[in-house]
């Protein structure tokens, strides 16, 4: 059986995308608008710096086709601490701000870790046991993007899937030490693809592509997927991402 495929970018705000990706005579306010009939998600980043208003949360919901889903960046309150399992109120405070309100569109949180940050089986399971599987009658899917090497363990991936957390699949050329971790630890895939280049209109080769959309089939036959081209040459990235839903198609 192949589940969902969902295909996107970080955040829809990005004034080099202007001309690019959106019409040049597009209005800002409707870039949300266009980017979520290009494409199939979005990553919301702002929630990593900020929380955002119930009505904002609303906004996006209805102003996205049906079918569209977004994952959102968890707070850096809650991941970069010294001590996880002592973030409780950040933990609230994230997750109380109305994110819920997307209702069946709500698609995976992405709890992103700085590199510094080691694997310490017994805080880090602490923190797995602070991540709720729903929340407002809305189930809630929990990502764990890690950077740091000593993450790339079988204590690890056990420790995730134990809490059915995924494990994200974080590919940047310019990050050699950090973990690639494939390990079906949830029953949905979270891929980052941070490879883009400027010099490749589409971001990437054509048989670079290729083998993108190859492996995330193979993700699919797994469970639901989520793959977004986030950094690498971020004015590419939409294209990138559209020649991927196009080969998937």
């Amino acid at each position: 059986m192949t589940h969902p495929i969902h295909v996107g970018i970080g955040g829809w705000t990005f004034e080099p995308w202007r001309g690019v990706f959106y019409p040049s005579d597009l209005t800002q306010k409707r870039e949300l608008e266009y980017a979520s009939r290009a494409l199939t998600s979005i990553e919301i980043n702002g929630t990593y710096y900020s929380t955002f208003k119930p009505d904002s949360w609303m906004k996006w919901r209805d102003e996205t086709p049906e079918a569209f889903v977004f994952s959102v960046k968890a707070s850096r309150y809650c991941t970069n601490r010294k001590i996880l399992s002592e973030g409780g109120e950040s933990f609230a405070r994230f997750l109380d701000q109305g994110l819920t309100l997307l209702g069946d569109k709500l698609g995976p949180i992405n709890w992103q870790f700085m590199g510094t940050k080691k694997f310490d089986p017994e805080d880090f399971e602490g923190f797995l046991k602070l991540l709720p599987m729903e929340k407002d009658g809305v189930r809630l899917r929990h990502a764990l993007e890690v950077r740091n090497p000593t993450f790339a363990t079988a204590q690890f991936y056990d420790l995730a899937a134990r809490y059915g957390a995924a494990i994200v699949y974080a590919v940047d050329d310019e990050e050699p030490t950090w973990p690639q971790i494939d390990e079906p630890t949830a029953d949905f895939t979270y891929a980052r693809l941070m490879s883009s280049r400027e010099d490749e209109p589409t971001g990437m080769t054509s048989g670079e592509l290729d083998a993108v959309a190859q492996q995330t089939r193979a993700w699919a036959e797994r469970g639901e997927v989520f793959a977004y081209f986030i950094s690498g040459a971020k004015v590419r990235n939409p294209a990138a991402a559209q020649a991927l839903i196009a080969r998937l198609a």
